[in-house]
């Protein structure tokens, strides 16, 4: 059972139930509560409900208030295949603390960045980003979710990390699918986010003491410097915000399956 937390009206007042015709008057509850009593909404809420990390800064601040509210949320960790080390060390580290059901998944009949070399090419995310976004992060993803049957998923998500996040709601429904995404921390700052991983000892990314804030592919992410943006580390040179797990999933796979199927063309002409 969920541990007793102070409950606020916003959070008393929410429904049981939650689709398309009251989600604003959700949402405007949901931003007067706090991420805890969020979640523990959530859990009572919605069937198959699953955390989506990998393991930043925000996902850990969420699975440690899981932990703390006492309630059991399994975890999804897609693994690209291209990771920083410190990433992994990580996901291995939070699993043992919190002893959540981790489910991973990586790119479709891949199991190591040289295999994923051998059948798409090196360096991919230079040649073709869009078909590197598909294969090593959106495909995974859309399999963990249909495979475990997934009705609603976690993020770490913040307007804060601006960009395409700078509106976001605290709850959304995917078009298309139907499926629910919750960003408990929609509200908070990456110092709120800081604080919290220091004060209650929350296992963290170790190259987040060496610069970094927001951590992806190694290929893709560098430290960022005093005042800047703390997702400017991500892409940089590029107007790249999103590496497309949180974008239209129809359009994404669309454009892959274009692509590929002028890359095919391409090789039958030579």
């Amino acid at each position: 059972m969920p541990s007793t937390i102070p409950t606020s009206a916003a959070a008393a007042s929410l429904p049981s139930t939650v689709d398309a015709s009251n989600i604003d008057e959700v949402n405007r509850l949901l931003e007067n509560c706090s991420p805890r009593e969020i979640l523990t909404w959530a859990v009572s809420t919605f069937d198959n409900l699953y955390q989506e990390t990998a393991f930043g800064p925000s996902g850990n601040v969420i699975t440690d208030m899981i932990s703390a509210s006492n309630i059991s949320v399994p975890v999804i960790f897609v693994d690209t295949l291209h990771h920083f080390k410190e990433t992994l060390d990580l996901a291995s580290r939070s699993q043992k603390k919190y002893g959540f059901r981790l489910h991973v998944y990586r790119p479709e009949n891949c199991e190591s960045e040289s295999e994923f070399a051998s059948r798409y090419g090196e360096e991919l995310w230079k040649n073709d980003d869009v078909s590197y976004d598909y294969l090593v992060k959106v495909e995974p993803a859309r399999r963990a979710y249909r495979e475990l049957n997934a009705r609603a998923v976690i993020t770490g998500r913040r307007r804060s990390q601006k960009g395409d996040r700078s509106k976001l709601n605290i709850l959304e429904i995917e078009k298309g699918t139907g499926m629910f995404k919750l960003n408990p921390l929609a509200l908070w700052s990456f110092q709120l986010v800081w604080s919290y991983l220091c004060a209650n000892e929350v296992p963290y990314n170790v190259l987040l003491d060496q610069g970094y804030k927001s951590i992806g592919d190694y290929h893709s992410t560098n430290p960022v410097r005093e005042g800047e943006d703390e997702r400017s580390g991500r892409w940089s040179g590029s107007n790249k915000t999103e590496c497309g797990l949180h974008k239209d999933y129809f359009a994404m796979r669309s454009e892959f399956l274009a692509r590929k199927k002028t890359m095919s063309a391409q090789q039958v002409t030579v």
